[in-house]
């Protein structure tokens, strides 16, 4: 509880992030102190091992770091916990730890939140602490706080969202310079955009926590990342590319949510989305988030959605909502209330458009074999174009565009397709969001 310092609040974790919030505390305090309506008093951070040499323990304060979790949880007078040690372990059992304590919990931890949200908010309300995870989608852009205030009176009927800023950057690169993507990849982590081992982001395992916390808000249904369908970028070529913007496409990984009577339907994937449709004009590092409801239509969220600095304002503001939750003596006010009798639709029931691009012996009567497989599957051929040519080889590549069609039926036909003598190589497929 508040006492007549103030607000106490411990910080676990000093990465990049960490670093940057620790900085705003200390830099901004007068500030913090009339948006909160008392102190916010920076008491304990909890490290792993602090770099003795860094000039900022000695301006932060040495006595203020330790390495033992019980002393840091021991500290008299914190009232909030910031845990932004990132991935699920060992940060699930210090928020665990710290909600079961009765303290407010903030946090930019989408891994955690996507998978045990719905039990750490329950844990809280019983404790009469609160959950606070802005920071965990979006980075600075405001989203947690419009699904569970703004937009309550709307039945959201679906999210399409632009929300990793790496893959991003990665495929406006692809675009613009029609580089590669191992190239395109290398130049992000070298600007920083992109971690050494970049699999959560490239295989869209990140985008698939951060939609699963928006449908869970926006449908009032509890939808685990197991249940999101995840494909990353690792495939896409320059080809790709090209032929999409022949088309009039570009390519982006979407993360998409749609609701139904008694379904939902939750993915991420690349998708082709025509040059005119405005996620395909967002390029570089920014994320969107389209939110389409029934009386506010269609909403878009647009900004930064990483970086220490938008991040530590999503995680500053939420330090302050909680301050000011414990000065008005108001526990967990987070919605997060799943509704029963929803059910995730399979993928294999999905109907898009898709891009086919494929090797084909270049000899009469291969289209009339490949529109045979495609036809039994139900699938009807909106254009085919043979776009090069290898006369030593004597093969073709040709680029098919589908009519809507399920995924199960464009999955079997795309295996008989590999099957067959006249193709090659089927190179890529991609679905067509329009």
């Amino acid at each position: 509880m508040m006492d007549n310092k103030g607000i106490g609040v411990g910080l676990m974790g000093l990465g990049v992030i960490g670093g940057q919030v620790a900085g705003v505390m200390l830099e901004r305090k007068r500030l913090l102190a009339e948006q909160a309506g008392c102190p916010v008093i920076l008491r304990k951070i909890k490290v792993i091992e602090p770099d003795l040499s860094k000039p900022q323990l000695d301006e932060i304060g040495r006595q203020l770091f330790t390495t033992d979790e019980d002393e840091f949880f021991a500290t008299p007078d914190m009232d909030i916990v910031i845990e932004l040690i990132g991935n699920e372990n060992p940060a699930l059992a210090y928020q665990r730890r710290a909600l079961s304590a009765g303290k407010h919990v903030v946090t930019a931890n989408k891994e955690v939140i996507a998978k045990h949200g719905v039990d750490l908010i329950a844990l809280a309300r019983r404790n009469g602490a609160g959950l606070h995870y802005e920071a965990a989608v979006g980075g600075g852009i405001p989203l947690i706080a419009p699904f569970q205030r703004d937009l309550l009176a709307n039945e959201v009927k679906g999210i399409s969202a632009i929300i990793n800023g790496t893959t991003n950057y990665i495929l406006t690169s692809m675009s613009r310079e029609g580089t590669d993507f191992i190239s395109a990849l290398k130049q992000a982590q070298k600007l920083g955009y992109a971690e050494t081992d970049p699999k959560n982001d490239i295989e869209g395992i990140d985008a698939a926590y951060k939609i699963a916390i928006l449908a869970s808000l926006a449908f009032q249904s509890q939808i685990k990342p197991d249940d999101v369908y995840c494909e990353g970028i690792s495939k896409l070529t320059s080809r790709d590319f090209r032929y999409a913007s022949e088309l009039g496409f570009a390519i982006k990984l979407l993360a998409i949510a749609k609701q139904y009577d008694s379904s939902v339907e939750v993915r991420v994937h690349p998708v082709f989305i025509p040059q005119n449709y405005f996620l395909a004009k967002v390029d570089g590092v920014y994320n969107a988030v389209m939110v389409e409801g029934d009386l506010v239509g269609k909403v878009t969220f647009i900004g930064k959605g990483a970086g220490p600095l938008p991040t530590s304002s999503a995680v500053i503001a939420d330090v302050v909502s909680a301050a000011r939750e414990i000065t008005s003596g108001v526990g967990c006010v987070a919605a997060w209330e799943p509704k029963a009798g929803k059910k995730i639709k399979p993928m294999s029931e999905i109907e898009t458009r898709f891009y086919i691009r494929m090797n084909i012996a270049d000899r009469a009567g291969v289209l009339a074999e490949i529109a045979g497989v495609l036809g039994d599957n139900d699938i009807s051929i909106a254009s085919a174009i043979q776009k090069e040519a290898d006369e030593l080889s004597k093969t073709a590549e040709i680029v098919i565009m589908t009519h809507p069609a399920k995924e199960k039926a464009v999955q079997q036909a795309l295996a008989q397709l590999e099957e067959l003598e006249v193709v090659k190589e089927v190179n890529n497929s991609i679905r067509v969001e329009e």
